[in-house]
């Protein structure tokens, strides 16, 4: 394998610190390039150059100046810089994992678009975010080599919404890590459980960043209406990054005093495991997804999961998964009859199990390898 595809240049410059989709999608796919010896070089951040090391030990690991933190100063290098970078490594094609790319490379590069809302559910994007990923994806669209996309439904959208080229689009499914991702222990349960004050309680779990696409206030008022009347109510955990939507605080204002909410913001990447393992149920009924890692990391961890059958879920979930439309009264019949069947629950679970088995990172970097070899051999 490694013999016969390009040397490549991954651009890990763009990983945030706390380690949401991206930086797990980055650091999944370098190591299993890493594992089956691929002909890389990645240029990261400083802070992540001994974690990239360990990750990938036969790749060059070069670290950018220490101003890449910010992302004005790291678009501009990456314009200016990165095509010095690759010619140092000698690298025949840069991969470019989160929509943008140099536009000067001199040498083929491949861009993953990780989804399309952007253009399909405008409204819920930052007025700053929008245009900016807009551009980049019609650039990344328009010259490119290959783009990379982590789902189907990602790249039907695409070519629906921007009449893009399906035949240099490569679909390149996420995998789990199983080290972090399987079912946990009842003392790393009961671990999590304490840290978050719901020692014995029941909870229901949302993971995901805080932001309108991911429906936390149907969520909220949907879990309000399922459990409000219930003798012992589960507790209602949304855990990840604080987003943009004021809607949130809204919709927890409203929930009645006997109801618990909590916000713990960023859990330890240790604890996600035991936080979703733990849950009575994952709820992630979110209005759309390039690909739904949470979902997929949740069923790995045993759990039953409510999500939506719209775009790239259904691919992730398959029969493995529970859905619901999106509006607050479906949510709350379908997590109601959930909480009310705990067969149909540890179904469920196995069956999630099982599926997230399918779900490789060494398949995903396949996938990418041979997306790199295309674009280099046209």
């Amino acid at each position: 394998m490694p013999g016969s595809t390009p040397r490549v240049l991954v651009d890990a410059t763009a990983v945030p610190a706390d380690r949401g989709g991206v930086g797990r999608y980055v650091d999944g796919l370098i190591a299993a390039l890493g594992a089956v010896g691929a002909n890389m070089a990645v240029v990261c951040q400083r802070s992540d150059a001994e974690r990239f090391g360990r990750m990938a030990p036969e790749a060059t690991i070069v670290a950018g100046p220490a101003a890449i933190a910010h992302r004005p100063a790291r678009l501009a290098w990456e314009q200016t810089s990165l095509p010095l970078v690759a010619q140092q490594v000698a690298a025949e094609v840069v991969h470019s994992p989160h929509y943008t790319m140099p536009l000067r490379a001199g040498r083929p590069v491949v861009v993953t678009i990780h989804d399309a809302t952007f253009f399909t559910q405008p409204e819920m994007i930052p007025a700053v975010k929008g245009p900016f990923f807009r551009s980049a994806t019609k650039t990344a669209l328009h010259r490119a080599a290959r783009c990379i996309v982590p789902s189907k439904a990602t790249r039907d959208e695409l070519v629906r919404v921007l009449a893009a080229d399906s035949t240099r689009i490569d679909v390149a499914y996420h995998g789990v890590d199983r080290e972090i991702f399987h079912v946990p222990s009842e003392d790393e349960v009961a671990r999590v459980q304490a840290r978050l004050g719901l020692r014995g309680v029941p909870y229901i779990a949302f993971l995901g960043t805080l932001e309108p696409r991911k429906n936390v206030p149907g969520l909220i008022q949907g879990w309000v209406q399922a459990v409000t009347n219930r003798a012992e109510p589960p507790a209602l955990v949304l855990a990840g990054g604080t987003g943009w939507d004021d809607a949130i605080d809204a919709a927890t204002l409203s929930v009645p005093s006997h109801l618990r909410v909590i916000r713990p913001g960023y859990l330890r990447f240790t604890d996600l495991r035991g936080f979703l393992g733990g849950a009575v149920v994952v709820a992630y009924p979110s209005h759309g997804e390039g690909f739904g890692l949470p979902v997929l990391e949740a069923m790995a961890c045993g759990t039953a999961v409510l999500t939506t059958p719209r775009l790239s879920l259904p691919e992730v979930g398959g029969d493995a998964v529970a859905y619901t439309e999106a509006d607050p009264d479906s949510i709350a019949t379908n997590l109601a009859a959930l909480l009310d069947d705990d067969a149909r629950r540890q179904s469920l679970a196995d069956a999630g199990v099982a599926r997230a088995r399918e779900f490789t990172w060494a398949t995903s970097a396949e996938a990418h390898l041979a997306a790199y070899a295309r674009a280099v051999n046209g």
